[in-house]
């Protein structure tokens, strides 16, 4: 059979599913993308409302470290496609890109819909196919079934890749109902977990009231032996935001295994105890603590109404430097999926071979969040789930080459 002849469909069109199909299209297979949705990458959009961070500057030997429990095998993803080379991508398509203060890279658009649109007008000019509104509900004697507007489907390619996301934000389109029908096939697939998520704390209602929604920027946020820099957002179940994403797989295992999980929030990370110690040591004549707090250290009222809600302020400069370098909080439980950016769980890394090829299920490949891996946001979770595409479309178009 000639490669022209081959058809190849993927299930799913959000990042790690186009880039796969792309990469095949360029091959000179013939592509058909599946998506149950009304329309394309509508997590991929949702991405971009805050700004898309699409991947990191930071060396690579600390970027992968980011990974956790699954670094060896997104490892091999990523030596696919780099940092650099997804910067370069996206740039191909006529997007430029930018280094932000933190070393996060995005489009200069600071939105998803340019670079979509750019990229949708590539695959077609590539044969791509796209069918919306069609769900995949598993396999029939080993045929690919569909549900359509126009009723059932059958489908039999040559060879499959399934990009159908993990079970976070279901509304968008990755629901994980597609973990019965794999584990039917015999594939181990890991029970889905919030990442990535918020985590809930008993703010009293006055605190609630006035500050949810507000930010706590620039904190270092501590648990255990980790810290994380960043962004801690106020909400009205508890708190969320960068900082408090970035250690979340840890916070999560912590309310699992002892029903919360103890941080100390950094307000002025940038400055030692012993020079906090000396502004607060001015006299403060009339001005009442909180105005002193703001004026001397530089704190923002959200943060000054915090260092109130843990307690009562300690009365010595030195005691409410170091409550100010360390504010304990007690995280009692875990937003569920709905809310989670992201998921862990999913396919078992254990049951794909290097190609990202189901072992147990041969000419079927697995790419994106429906593989049991996470990282934090910042880029990484993007980055992986290109590069996942990526392999596994060298891995198939390897697998094909082989049978011939």
């Amino acid at each position: 059979m000639t490669q022209s002849k081959r058809q190849v469909h993927v299930i799913g069109a959000g990042p790690a599913g186009l880039m796969a199909a792309e990469r095949l299209a360029q091959a000179g297979l013939n592509i058909v993308v599946h998506e149950r949705m009304p329309s394309v990458a509508r997590k991929f959009l949702m991405a971009g409302r805050g700004g898309l961070n699409l991947t990191h500057s930071e060396p690579l030997d600390r970027f992968l470290t980011r990974y956790g429990p699954a670094q060896a095998s997104v490892s091999r993803w990523i030596d696919a496609f780099t940092p650099a080379d997804l910067t370069a991508w996206v740039e191909g398509l006529g997007q430029p890109t930018f280094v932000g203060s933190s070393g996060r890279v995005f489009p200069d658009a600071m939105k998803t819909s340019p670079l979509l649109r750019a990229w949708l007008a590539r695959l077609e000019g590539l044969g791509v196919e796209i069918r919306t509104r069609s769900r995949w509900t598993g396999w029939r004697d080993g045929t690919l079934v569909f549900e359509t507007p126009d009723g059932e489907r059958l489908e039999r390619p040559d060879a499959v890749v399934l990009a159908l996301g993990g079970a976070s934000w279901p509304r968008l389109g990755s629901d994980g109902a597609w973990k019965p029908w794999l584990e039917g096939a015999g594939v181990a697939v890991a029970p889905f977990r919030p990442a990535n998520v918020g985590f809930d704390l008993a703010w009293s209602p006055l605190f609630r009231d006035r500050f949810a929604g507000q930010p706590l920027k620039g904190v270092a946020v501590t648990h255990g032996n980790k810290t994380a820099r960043g962004e801690a957002m106020i909400a009205r179940y508890g708190l969320e935001g960068g900082a408090i994403y970035a250690l979340s797989a840890a916070l999560r295992t912590s309310v699992e295994t002892d029903g919360q999980a103890d941080v100390r929030i950094d307000l002025k990370p940038d400055v030692a105890v012993g020079k906090l110690t000396d502004r607060l040591s001015k006299p403060r004549g009339k001005a009442s603590l909180s105005n002193h707090l703001r004026k001397v250290v530089g704190l923002e009222p959200v943060a000054v109404a915090l260092l109130y809600e843990v307690g009562p302020l300690p009365v010595s400069p030195r005691a409410l430097a170091e409550r100010i370098k360390a504010m304990p909080l007690t995280l009692k439980g875990v937003q569920g999926l709905e809310r989670a950016i992201s998921s862990a769980g999913g396919v078992a890394l254990e049951g794909v071979d290097k190609r990202l090829m189901l072992t147990a299920r041969p000419g079927v490949f697995v790419a994106g969040e429906m593989l049991d891996w996470e990282a934090p946001t910042g880029g990484y979770l993007l980055q992986a789930s290109f590069a996942s595409g990526v392999q596994a479309a060298r891995g198939l178009m390897a697998w094909l080459d082989s049978r011939d």
